[in-house]
């Protein structure tokens, strides 16, 4: 299947630097595609420390089910990815393959199982040809370079149009830190609690425990605030590592997040975390428009969220954007339907900066044309404000295409 790359595409893949303790490879090895890596390695050096942030789906894949257990030691020495199969759904077999492979992956870096972690993604419930990856470390530990991570990208695509990256620096004190990110997403998205594939690394030194509170609290501002078509998927899996080579200040596992030796880290890993998750929403599969929904006035910020999330999962609003078609009646349907305290006398609307309502009815002499004019764009905003608290958030998603239907009905062929 031949898909035309994303309108809403980034002009190119970023330039990732080196980061110590950090190499990457990727093969061709015929999981699902012909003729295309779909396989990729990332080693890093021991003493890596690992967080993880994971899928809550009630049927997470074999290779989720593993990475749960392995975070809890904290330590990493690889991520092993295949594209074209989610070895979800596949029970004891797919438990199995997740076994060998880790082994095999293990043995070929010289390191222990509990360091290896795997994520598979593509068609759920068909079995895991593993040994066609097995097969294939050697090759692609000999293959680990510091400047694959484009290939790397390439090779964890499934309906994606393009290859996702980001890479950002950071203050530690007085030491420069790197942070460099690739994602995959198209279609099955809706995080909760994680991202569809994610797998960042840096070379700061971060306590695993710390590492892995940064990590949690960039993912819910980021990847928890994406939504392409309200579906989670069973191997949404997001990784963070540190190498540990930078020579920083020493970071306590303890450490509040609010500290100023953080402050410039975290802002950093927020905005790769952002941009990483946008791009996602920006391949949703058959988009044509990114849409930011900005919402204030909620009971809480995670109401506030959830009533964006409402919007951006509607079908109706999805559709009136595709259709650019100045539906703000939809948006009101949307936020009542959404569960969370909202004042409808107090609901305002705005669309591309347009008050299109105000006080729970429509702004007197209210005119559509510059409205409309917006909903020609590929950008859309629309901001929300229910009336009820000082709560805010804004979560990004794309418009409903019948392109989506074409990508999902040849999905398996």
């Amino acid at each position: 299947m031949k898909l035309k790359k994303s309108p809403l595409a980034p002009r190119s893949f970023p330039k990732l630097p080196p980061l110590p303790g950090a190499a990457l490879a990727a093969r061709a090895c015929g999981v699902k595609y012909r003729g295309r890596n779909d396989v990729c390695l990332i080693a890093f050096d021991p003493g890596t420390t690992i967080a993880g942030v994971l899928t809550r789906s009630k049927t997470a894949s074999a290779a989720v089910d593993w990475c749960r257990a392995a975070l809890r030691g904290g330590r990493a020495r690889a991520v092993l990815v295949n594209s074209g199969n989610a070895n979800a759904f596949t029970g004891k077999a797919g438990s199995n393959s997740v076994d060998r492979v880790v082994k095999t992956t293990a043995a070929a870096l010289k390191c222990k199982a509990g360091e290896v972690f795997v994520a598979s993604t593509g068609v759920i419930g068909e079995p895991l040809p593993d040994a066609r990856i097995t097969s294939a470390l050697k090759r692609l530990s000999a293959d680990l370079a510091a400047d694959n991570w484009k290939a790397a990208a390439r090779a964890i695509m499934t309906t994606d149009t393009y290859p996702k990256g980001a890479t950002r620096s950071a203050m530690i004190g007085k030491q420069q830190v790197t942070l460099n990110g690739i994602a995959k997403g198209s279609g099955m998205i809706a995080p909760d609690m994680a991202t569809m594939l994610a797998f960042v690394a840096t070379d700061a030194k971060v306590p695993q425990a710390l590492l892995q509170r940064l990590l949690a609290q960039a993912a819910d501002a980021s990847f928890n605030c994406i939504t392409v078509d309200g579906d989670t998927s069973t191997s949404d899996t997001l990784l963070l590592a540190a190498t540990g080579k930078a020579k920083h200040p020493r970071l306590a596992a303890g450490l509040a997040l609010g500290d100023p030796l953080l402050r410039d880290f975290r802002r950093a890993l927020g905005d790769l975390l952002r941009d990483l998750a946008q791009q996602v929403v920006r391949d949703g599969e058959g988009a044509q428009k990114f849409v930011t929904i900005a919402v204030r006035g909620g009971a809480s910020g995670r109401a506030a969220r959830r009533i964006g999330l409402a919007v951006a999962n509607s079908p109706l609003v999805k559709t009136a954007i595709a259709g650019e078609d100045a539906n703000w009646g939809r948006i009101v349907m949307a936020v009542g339907k959404s569960g969370e305290k909202a004042d409808r006398d107090r609901l305002s609307i705005s669309i591309g900066g347009v008050e299109v309502a105000r006080n729970g009815q429509v702004v007197a002499g209210y005119d559509e044309a510059p409205v409309a004019e917006h909903m020609k764009g590929r950008e859309i905003d629309i901001a929300v404000d229910v009336g009820v608290g000082r709560g805010r958030a804004t979560v990004w998603t794309c418009d409903l295409t019948h392109g989506y239907i074409d990508i999902n009905a040849d999905y398996r062929s």
